[in-house]
């Protein structure tokens, strides 16, 4: 008899086959479980503990999922399915998971039946096609510019978010914001980069119907001077530099030798002169404002200040686009290249207030600004996270919104329709993929289901009515009310999403789910080659310091 034939080193585990995918879907669906509850208006909160003893109280799919750390590695290509919904479209970080978690479970049965598994993803993807024609059918255009709908959309958005309690406020400031840094491209293009141009500058204290949107940009800085230089100007004109107003530095240690004594008052005078022919580039164009990126030395500062120039030091650099793109000035990087059309004139005041405890400049009531500041108060800073969190998720359908204003009815309507639709159609697919289409077609439900688990009326029934209602594919707006749990038409309860945020649940959830069954080997514990003396954690290489090198016992010769 042959002798066994070692290939694999003993410290590798393998694991392969139907073993590995029974894993991975246990995998998805715990983690699918964990954020299960927190969909839909009736939804927990999760309390997380992290390293460093802070907490966060949040019932946002993936703000929950980023704070967990996970060992299995199909859990955390999960938690990536939410990462990405959430940086594409913002919303429906919880359904995804949920959807994804759901395609994986009804694989399961049909992997036990020895399906192959790239027959399970043939049919997936052929569900998902159909799936997003059943979308297209649907869904309804709306006019970006009508202030009401887009309201409406926004708020069933948040509306099973934690802010909902306070009515319109979140929904009011996000299309505000949106709509401030709405450019447009041309060619019927819209862009809305709320990354860069919308800053939420979060301040503890007052309450939160004190939040609004700034016509400009508030920064938390306060003048170089606060005694010498105005804290309030009418119509600044403003100008941004990214340069140090200071006497260039030598670039590493610079020797001068002085031989008289007044070598040294010269090169004193000559430092000063710098600063002031610098400050006088500036101040050729009267501006009432300079802010630099960099240092403003304290001569300068005399300087400016003499003209009564108020001066803001130190800016980050994302804050001073902002400015720019608020004020209209153009950024210069060398104060002898200015030219008049570098100075901003579209604010209509320039203030620095107290707010909460700390300073903060306000740039504001600009002409037409391409940026924004959205000022947020609250009692905590727990609270404060959880809005900004959900201002985000607001933000994001305003943005999915004026990018493509198409509707799908909401409350899990759109899931069943398109159950019903691809349930009729699995009985047109032929072959062994019928199968594994009509569990994808079940699989859909899992978001209504959901709806009505947490709402906490009788699932059963409401699934068989709903399903009923939806039976050959009509009735399309019918679908669950989460905060009742009434089965509704949803045009009357105002429950929309948009269009690009289910479509994007949809082909995100399948893709992944198709991936995950695609894996059937599992090798973990490789490590990387290691010369002789592996085994122990690698030394530090020891780096001689100066110090060493002077305690070092010369040797007798």
């Amino acid at each position: 008899m042959q002798a066994p034939v070692l290939v694999l080193k003993d410290s590798l585990k393998r694991e392969s086959g139907s073993k590995v995918q029974h894993a991975n879907i246990q995998a998805a669906k715990a983690v699918a479980d964990i954020i299960r509850t927190t969909l839909g208006p009736r939804s927990m909160l999760k309390m997380l503990l992290d390293a460093g003893g802070g907490i966060v109280v949040t019932n946002d799919g993936n703000a929950i999922l980023r704070e967990i750390d996970l060992a299995h590695p199909a859990a955390k290509s999960m938690i990536e399915l939410s990462r990405t919904q959430d940086e594409e479209v913002g919303d429906g970080t919880t359904s995804v998971i949920i959807l994804a978690g759901e395609m994986l479970h009804v694989a399961e049965a049909l992997i036990n039946k020895n399906y192959h598994p790239t027959v399970i993803c043939r049919a997936y993807n052929k569900a998902l096609e159909d799936a997003i024609a059943v979308l297209d059918k649907i869904a309804m255009p709306i006019d970006a510019k009508d202030r009401g709908t887009v309201l409406g959309i926004v708020k069933s958005c948040i509306g099973t978010k934690f802010t909902s309690q306070f009515g319109d406020l979140v929904a009011d400031l996000a299309i505000d914001a949106t709509a401030i840094v709405d450019i447009d491209l041309g060619l019927g293009l819209r862009d809305v980069d709320i990354k860069n141009y919308i800053k939420i500058e979060k301040v503890p204290g007052g309450q939160l119907e004190d939040s609004k949107v700034l016509k400009g940009v508030m920064i938390n800085k306060d003048v170089v001077a606060p005694g010498k230089m105005r804290r309030k100007i009418v119509n600044p004109r403003i100008i941004l530099l990214d340069c140090p107003l200071e006497y260039k530095k030598g670039e590493n240690q610079t020797n001068a030798e002085m031989l008289k004594e007044e070598d040294w008052s010269l090169l004193l005078r000559m430092e000063e002169e710098y600063i002031e022919e610098l400050c006088m580039h500036i101040l050729k164009f009267k501006p009432d404002l300079v802010i630099t990126e960099k240092g403003l030395s304290d001569l300068a500062c005399h300087f400016l200040s003499k003209h009564g120039v108020s001066a803001i030091r130190r800016l980050r650099k994302t804050d001073n686009n902002r400015i720019a793109k608020a004020c209209g000035a153009v950024i210069v990087n060398r104060p002898d290249e200015l030219q008049e059309s570098d100075v901003g004139t579209c604010a209509g005041l320039f203030e620095v207030k107290k707010t909460g405890d700390e300073f903060f400049a306000f740039i504001v009531e600009c002409k037409d600004p391409k940026a924004c500041t959205v000022l947020l108060r609250g009692a905590s800073k727990d609270l404060l996270n959880e809005v900004e969190r959900n201002l985000q998720d607001a933000m994001s359908v305003a943005k999915n919104m004026i990018k493509n204003p198409k509707l799908v009815p909401g409350g899990g309507a759109t899931e069943l329709t398109v159950s019903a639709t691809l349930k009729q159609k699995s009985s047109a697919v032929q072959g062994i993929e019928k199968w594994p289409y009509e569990a994808a077609a079940i699989a859909f439900e899992a978001i209504p289901r959901t709806l009505a688990q947490n709402c906490g009326v009788n699932v059963i029934r409401a699934m068989t009515a709903l399903q009923g209602k939806h039976a050959n594919g009509e009735n399309s707006w019918i679908g669950i009310n989460g905060i009742t749990g009434d089965i509704t038409d949803m045009k009357e309860c105002k429950i929309w999403d948009a269009y690009n945020v289910k479509a994007q649940t949809f082909k995100t959830a399948i893709e992944a789910a198709c991936m995950l069954l695609r894996i059937d080997d599992v090798v973990s514990g490789i490590k990387k080659t290691q010369g002789p003396g592996a085994g122990q954690a690698p030394s530090k290489p020891k780096v001689e310091t100066e110090g060493d090198a002077d305690s070092e016992q010369i040797l007798p010769d």
